[in-house]
């Protein structure tokens, strides 16, 4: 018999890789809903929803993000839209008796000046960093609230904090994109202009950590999968959360090296060193999650080779 899952966020990056890697399993029927289907900032809707899906587990993989800016100029939405939508889910999955719970959260739940490599032990031992607080505060709670219902109702509800991700349906926006699908599109365009030189902000000497958004389904998947008594031995009651990444990190230069050669761009990569560089390092800690028997699979070319192609696919879309 087929277990009912839904997926909340599956248009997005992260849900749709989820939604891929369930499609591989002959036992699931996923549940799905577009946000005009279904207003998870709506508590009764939610709730009638779960009332009549009759839903066996839930990836919570729908929130409301951004880059700096969005973050630092929308505190207020960022802050309700991700408390709401999590609160919302996690109480109509509980009142409607379902037991198993996968919550998506992000790295930067993490203090802004954590010791590297970070590990789950980290949380709440500091000051958040201030751009992104407001979002970082609401998946911090969403962690909090998985750990109360199984605390309190013996629900097994996990979290897992996924390190920098791209891939398939990324964010390309010229403006408000994340680092790798920015320079992705930043260096195809360049190629057909002709350019000679495309120029990336900073010094190139960072250290970031990339993970392929279909391992991050892979593990997301894993992780719900295993036994309880395996993922309560590995875990604690009130730090149950799992980081996920690769444990590997590169500089944005060698980054930036890569995708000129992945796009097929051959000029010059120029770094201007009047631009910020951010934080110098951000690694996870990915013992936990070793120690559970998972690892990722998709090296950094391999994983740029992928998304350009699906970008090259859909560039259209992308078009202003």
């Amino acid at each position: 018999m087929s277990k009912r899952v839904f997926v909340a966020g599956h248009q997005g990056m992260v849900g749709s890789a989820i939604v891929r890697q369930l499609s591989k399993c002959d036992d699931v029927e996923i549940v799905t809903r577009t946000r005009s289907e279904l207003n998870l900032l709506d508590q009764s809707t939610v709730n009638a929803f779960f009332d009549t899906e009759h839903i066996d587990e839930v990836y919570i993989a729908a929130a409301k993000v951004g880059g700096i800016h969005a973050n630092n100029t929308y505190p207020a939405e960022f802050i309700y839209e991700n408390l709401m939508m999590e609160c919302n889910i996690i109480h109509a999955a509980h009142s409607n008796n379902v037991q198993h719970l996968l919550f998506l959260g992000s790295s930067c739940i993490y203090p802004k000046l954590v010791e590297q490599p970070m590990q789950e032990s980290a949380l709440l031992t500091g000051t958040l960093e201030s751009t992104n607080e407001p979002y970082a505060i609401a998946k911090i709670a969403g962690i909090k609230l998985c750990e109360s219902y199984n605390r309190q109702y013996g629900r097994d509800y996990r979290s897992v904090m996924p390190t920098n991700l791209y891939g398939e349906n990324d964010n390309f926006h010229p403006e408000n994109s994340h680092v790798i699908p920015a320079l992705m599109r930043r260096f195809h365009e360049a190629k057909h202009r002709g350019d000679a030189e495309v120029v990336v902000w900073g010094t190139g000497t960072p250290m970031r950590e990339f993970l392929y958004v279909d391992d991050m389904a892979a593990a997301s998947v894993y992780v719900m999968e295993l036994d309880r008594e395996t993922y309560l031995a590995n875990t604690e009651p009130m730090l149950s959360h799992i980081n996920v990444g690769t444990g590997v990190d590169c500089t944005i230069r060698e980054m930036a090296e890569t995708m000129a050669k992945v796009v097929g761009f051959d000029g010059s990569v120029v770094f201007d060193t009047t631009k910020p560089d951010g934080t110098p390092r951000k690694l996870m800690d990915v013992q936990r999650l070793a120690s559970l028997g998972w690892q990722y699979s998709i090296d950094l070319e391999s994983g740029l080779r992928r998304t350009y192609q699906w970008f090259l696919n859909n560039q259209d879309n992308f078009r202003k």
